[in-house]
């Protein structure tokens, strides 16, 4: 055989070896389950056909303490807790994925699942915004809830309510709350324009009350306290609403009113990176007035990227992400989704980001975001998947507990001292599959320790897989 003959050959086997590589996980299963896993998290009363067959009703009397009905909504994570500040980011990253992705989740058959998703979180919200400059933002308490490890339908600890008000302000809250509607306006606009409507008006009115009454509101403190400050909210919360409205009232915001940064984090606490993707689209759309944010977007890019000569993320010696001990997941998707976004947008407008000395492309970010995921879905050191039910060795011990106790009756009751020995310092699989949860994931070492009492590892949250959704959707169309 000649030597370009036997070069061929190689290269078709090259080639091949390499389509096994990118079609190495089904992501199409991992968009549909990574969408359940939101819907084993609803609050309330639950569907017909709910997917998730272990969950049932829950807290149904949310909000009868202080007369206003609270049923509905989501848990943030392993415990029974409503805390309105990541539900609203989890909305919001949700909107944004079936706005941008549109077409990718129709393909795979999951658009009315988002939307379904979308709309539990928006009508918990209308719910909850129904006084002017008022909010109810936290149902449950956590110091209680903590104090009993026992699945929501089950639950004894307190519901107490807690509120922002113009005299106890929580700008951070309000201003995301009325993101997560004006996106879902977006989404919604048609398929039910009045429902749209209702969300683009309460979008208004909480934005109205965030800028009007500004302060930091402690109340979810520790557990969900805002450490980056409230301008990233208002300017994430302003951009929502200008693309909804094309009202100059916004406009005038961003551009007079609103402060801005170069950062490397999107995250449920800081919302810069993700306004300034935005508002590059806008840019890039005509709108020359945000080349400021679309420079600042490319800052973000440059800090994260590795190959970047200012990159300042962390990555594992296995090529993740890493932020902070404690749903590191989080940033991996969240970072992935804006790599996904982004380089979207650098192909659509043949440009690239220069980082120095050094360009990059569309292509290669979103090789980098896909290499993310693919860490999340099993392509890591350790060889398991980070999703429970998906992939190779997935988990078995989800840091949750409805996953974690059995299915028993509404009506009986458990010693919450006896609850943590029955079911929380178990070294056994979970009696319910939580079914596409993305958990926190490794340490800086590239080290998972699949144990319910090694929260850091094994902790779900909804803002994890909300921001998964929209990339997952891109790998699912584009890697069949």
């Amino acid at each position: 055989m000649s030597e370009s003959g036997r070069l061929m050959i190689l290269l078709t086997l090259l080639g091949g070896f390499l389509l096994c590589v990118n079609a190495r996980f089904n992501y199409k299963e991992a968009l549909t389950k990574s969408i359940i896993f939101l819907e084993a998290q609803r609050s309330g009363k639950l569907p017909p056909h709910h997917r998730p067959p272990w969950r049932g009703d829950s807290a149904l009397e949310d909000g009868k303490t202080v007369g206003v009905d609270l049923v509905g909504g989501y848990y943030d994570a392993g415990d029974n807790v409503k805390y309105g500040f990541p539900m609203a980011f989890t909305v919001t990253t949700l909107a944004w994925a079936a706005y941008f992705y549109k077409a990718e989740l129709t393909s795979a058959g999951e658009m009315k699942n988002v939307l379904d998703g979308i709309k539990w979180g928006t009508d918990y919200f209308l719910k909850a915004s129904t006084g002017r400059d008022r909010l109810f933002v936290q149902v449950g308490d956590p110091v209680s809830d903590h104090e009993c490890w026992m699945r929501p339908e089950n639950m004894k600890s307190s519901r107490k309510v807690l509120e922002i008000n113009k005299n106890r302000p929580g700008t951070e809250i309000a201003a995301e709350t009325a993101a997560a509607l004006a996106a879902s306006s977006i989404v919604f606009r048609d398929v039910d324009k009045a429902y749209s409507r209702n969300l683009l008006n309460g979008a208004k009115k909480l934005f109205d009350f965030a800028n009007e009454h500004r302060g930091t509101f402690d109340g979810e403190c520790p557990f969900y306290c805002s450490y980056s400050g409230y301008h990233d909210e208002l300017l994430w919360g302003a951009t929502w609403l200008y693309i909804a409205t094309r009202s100059r009232v916004y406009l005038k915001f961003i551009q007079e009113e609103s402060t801005t940064a170069i950062v490397s984090e999107f995250s449920w606490d800081l919302k810069f990176a993700g306004a300034q993707v935005l508002l590059s689209q806008l840019y890039w759309e005509g709108q020359k007035e945000f080349q400021t944010f679309q420079q600042q977007a490319d800052g973000y890019i440059c800090s994260v990227f590795p190959e970047s000569p200012y990159h300042k993320a962390f990555i594992t010696p296995g090529g993740l992400l890493h932020f902070r001990d404690g749903a590191n997941a989080q940033y991996v998707t969240s970072t992935a989704f804006l790599f996904s976004v982004y380089s979207d947008l650098l192909a659509r407008h043949h440009t690239q980001v220069t980082c120095g000395n050094k360009h990059f492309t569309s292509v290669q970010l979103m090789d980098f975001a896909k290499k993310q995921m693919d860490y999340l879905l099993g392509n890591n050191p350790i060889k398991r998947s980070m999703m429970v039910g998906f992939g190779n060795n997935p988990p078995l011990q989800a840091h949750h507990r409805g996953a974690s106790v059995p299915v028993m009756a509404p009506t009986e009751n458990v010693n919450c001292g006896m609850s943590f020995v029955y079911w929380y310092n178990t070294n056994k699989p979970n009696p319910n599959e939580l079914t596409g949860a993305i958990l926190g994931g490794p340490d800086k070492a590239d080290k998972f320790v699949d144990s319910r009492v090694n929260s850091s590892y094994t902790e779900p949250c909804t803002y994890v897989n909300s921001a998964a959704v929209g990339v997952l959707a891109k790998l699912a169309k584009h890697n069949k």
